[in-house]
Order: structure tokens, then C-alpha cells, then sequence
């Protein structure tokens, strides 16, 4: 697998600073302090920052900030929830808000020089029992989803080797990804990321979420449509060479 620009071990310094009814926290490593100007989309406008934007459930904005290219992520809910609640979410306490969590997971994957983009600022903000939350990462730059990869057509065994020992090496880790899915995992210069760790959770030990992590990996790479959609074909081409390399690299990890 090709080495990972960026990808060494990054000790991030967390600073929480409150705020009216909410707060914020950022990596007081960064060259630059983060404001909470920084979570407002219209902000980077009006200063020819926002480059671009998406809308919809993981909508993100990508910025040109004072630290180098990021990206902002509002948090939206999915599923049956989505239309009732939208991008609110019980409170339940600081440390379990979604961007403070993911912000410190990612803090502690990024230590282990795991090849996560490396967090920036984490926001939250409280609308009575309800609050709202933002994140910002590093972006991971001229990168393409997997998805983007196989509707290209350049999905081939060797790329699926290196997934698998990506998907190995956070598995030996103890990192369990909640949301496993061709979207998730980025290519970029040869090396692949894996990215959005909403509800992720760092695990001691078990089988039984690594082998749903699988499951719902594979699922996703038949809905995107990696061999036309057709299990028989992806199981002989993409997912056996997958877990042999899956399996090679989480005996050599572990």
C-alpha cells in the first residue's frame, strides 16, 4: 500500500472554549486559533473561502482557512428520524455530544497514525433539550470516494487488496466504524483514507461488529454497483482478494 502523505502520528492538544449556549473545541496545535465564525458557511463566503458545498444528510462545505484546505460537516440525522428532528439531537451532555465525540476519536486515531483526516474544531449548540452540532477536519485533498472509483470502472483486485488491509488495520485497532460504506473510504495519491466516524467507538476486543462492519461494506459495494451490481462476480474478483489481504494484514497487526 502506498505511504500516506500526512498520515503520521499527530498529537492533537484539545482547547474547549464556551460560549453562550454552547461551546466549542479545537487543536491547540493549529498554526491558527479557530473562532466560532469559522462554523458559519456564509462566513467563508463573504471572504471567498467556501470552495464548494453539498446539502443533505453529511452535507459538507470545503474551506480555505487560515490552517489549510478543511472541511466543515453540519450533522443531520438519517433514517425515520430525519423528517421529525432534522439536525437536532437529545442532549444528553457535553462529552456525548456527535461533534465532540468524533472529534476526540478522531484525535486519538490520528495519534495512533491512522490514516483519518485530523480534526480541527467541534461545535455544538443547545436549542432547549435539543442541541445541534458542526465539525471540522483536514481535508483529504484531490481525493475521490470509492464509490466515485468503481462507477469509473477502476476497481480492480489490487485496489480491493489495499482496502481490505485498510479496513484491517482500523479492525486491529480496535475501530469500529458505524458507518462502513464505499463513500467513506477516500483514494488519494495512491493511498486510501477512511473518513466520518459519527458514532464510531474504539472496541477491546470481538468479532461479532467487525464481522457487521464487513457485511454492511460489502452490501454497500453491490448498492454503488461494483461488478453490475452482481453478487457472484464481486464475491470472485473484488471480495476474495479483500479478505485475503484483510486477513493477511490483521494477523500481522494484531
Amino acid at each position: 500500500m502506498s505511504k500516506h502523505p500526512g498520515a503520521g502520528n499527530h498529537t492533537v492538544d484539545p482547547r474547549i472554549v464556551a460560549s453562550g449556549k454552547g461551546a466549542m473545541v479545537y487543536d491547540g496545535n493549529l498554526p491558527a486559533t479557530p473562532t466560532l465564525a469559522w462554523f458559519d458557511r456564509d462566513w467563508w463566503l463573504s471572504r471567498d473561502a467556501l470552495r464548494t458545498a453539498a446539502g443533505g444528510r453529511g452535507g459538507v462545505a470545503h474551506l480555505d482557512t487560515p490552517v489549510g484546505a478543511c472541511v466543515l460537516r453540519h450533522y443531520h440525522r438519517g433514517g425515520w428520524m430525519a423528517p421529525l428532528l432534522d439536525d437536532r439531537y437529545v442532549w444528553n451532555g457535553r462529552s456525548r455530544n456527535r461533534g465532540f465525540a468524533e472529534f476526540r476519536l478522531l484525535g486519538e486515531l490520528a495519534a495512533r497514525g491512522l490514516p483519518v483526516p485530523a480534526p480541527v474544531a467541534a461545535r455544538y449548540l443547545r436549542r432547549g433539550p435539543y442541541y445541534t452540532a458542526d465539525l471540522i477536519t483536514r481535508a483529504i485533498e484531490n481525493a475521490q470516494t470509492l464509490t466515485e472509483v468503481i462507477q469509473s470502472q477502476r476497481f480492480d483486485a489490487a485496489l480491493a487488496e489495499q482496502v481490505g488491509a485498510l479496513i484491517a488495520r482500523f479492525h486491529a485497532a480496535g475501530v469500529d466504524h458505524a458507518d462502513l460504506n464505499a463513500h467513506n473510504i477516500l483514494a488519494a495519491g495512491g493511498a486510501l483514507w477512511l473518513v466520518d466516524f459519527d458514532r464510531g467507538e474504539l472496541r477491546v476486543s470481538g468479532t461479532a461488529w467487525k464481522l457487521a462492519n464487513l457485511a454492511r461494506f460489502k452490501r454497500s459495494l453491490l448498492k454503488v454497483g461494483a461488478c453490475d451490481h452482481d453478487e457472484t462476480t464481486l464475491d470472485r474478483e473484488i471480495w476474495t482478494p479483500l479478505m485475503r489481504a484483510y486477513e493477511r494484514t490483521l494477523g500481522t497487526e494484531a
